[in-house]
């Protein structure tokens, strides 16, 4: 089924922030097998999530492939107020390919979440609706303050990190530039996990790699990029998570760092891996997030020199 929802599937009740979802006809919203995936992008607008003319982007058409050949409902949105809809917890789990603070309009235009909303989201994870986080979903809600010169992305929060940041595992700080793809090995830690039936470990990967920092600690670690050899700041330190799973009191939380490039978006490497993912969210198959970050992460704390400043 393709769906895809703009800021005109809103009626705005009044002037006031509140507005009322309108979900298509022809969508059930079981809530077991029902997946919403917000695209919005209130910092940089990677163009895998753009919509053109009004046509979906290569990310809602790629989910939405999924769902038709694994059996739940997708629905697209960048609208923001979602969150504060009666509709939302209809949704059995939800999908973020996000930017920036998603409390602001920021540059793509489409309605922001509101605070209530952000606590909403939060407090449903909790309380058993999925997650999937994929690349730069990592780039929201960075911890404040988030200067100009992004000083406070390579200082460690730990505790102290947006509850946004802690829920879904880690935190962007940047990526190499030059080049901004590296081809790289990305070393399986789970091979059992949905998805990766058959893979064998390493698996050559070219990709804008993210270096990642407040790692939650009990994370269950899917995929370590081996940084031996990589060229650029970003990736002077050890191998560290760039796939994972955990839970957030009843809520699964899955997240890769992979999904930058359109061509990412018919790798069936990455495809089966984002599908076991979001199957396992939704509560279809069955994964054990046990944590074991320090057993194949020893140095996942190491924070990178920034540019200028190498070892």
């Amino acid at each position: 089924m393709k769906v895809y929802l703009n800021r005109r599937s809103f009626l705005l009740a009044g002037t006031g922030l509140s507005a009322t979802f309108v979900l298509p006809k022809n969508f059930s919203g079981s809530h077991k097998k029902s997946l919403l995936v917000f695209t919005k992008s209130s910092g940089f607008e990677h163009d895998v999530v753009k919509t053109i003319d009004g046509h979906p982007s290569l990310v809602d058409n790629a989910v939405t492939a999924l769902g038709k050949k694994y059996g739940f409902e997708v629905m697209p949105s960048k609208d923001g107020r979602i969150f504060d809809s009666k509709e939302f917890h209809d949704f059995g789990a939800v999908l973020f390919y996000t930017s920036g603070y998603l409390t602001n309009v920021g540059k793509d235009g489409n309605p922001a979440m509101t605070p209530q909303g952000k606590k909403t989201l939060l407090d449903a994870i909790n309380n058993g609706i999925g997650f999937v986080g994929i690349h730069a979903s990592t780039d929201s809600f960075h911890t404040l303050p988030d200067p100009d010169d992004r000083s406070n992305r390579y200082i460690a929060h730990g505790e102290q990190s947006d509850p946004f940041i802690h829920m879904q595992g880690g935190e962007f700080i940047i990526h190499g530039s030059t080049p901004r793809l590296q081809a790289a090995k990305v070393i399986v830690n789970d091979p059992g996990f949905p998805g990766l039936e058959g893979v064998t470990s390493p698996v050559n990967y070219t990709q804008e790699w993210y270096s990642l920092k407040d790692f939650t600690p009990d994370l269950h670690v899917i995929l370590t990029l081996d940084t031996h050899g990589m060229t650029g700041e970003p990736y002077q330190r050890p191998p560290y998570p760039v796939t994972w799973a955990r839970m957030q009191g009843k809520g699964h939380v899955f997240y890769t760092a992979i999904g930058d490039r359109p061509e990412d978006w018919t790798d069936p490497f990455f495809l089966n891996l984002l599908a076991g993912g979001i199957r396992w969210t939704l509560g279809d198959v069955a994964a054990s997030p046990s944590k074991n970050l320090v057993q194949v992460a020893p140095g996942y704390a190491v924070i990178p020199p920034r540019a200028g400043q190498e070892r």
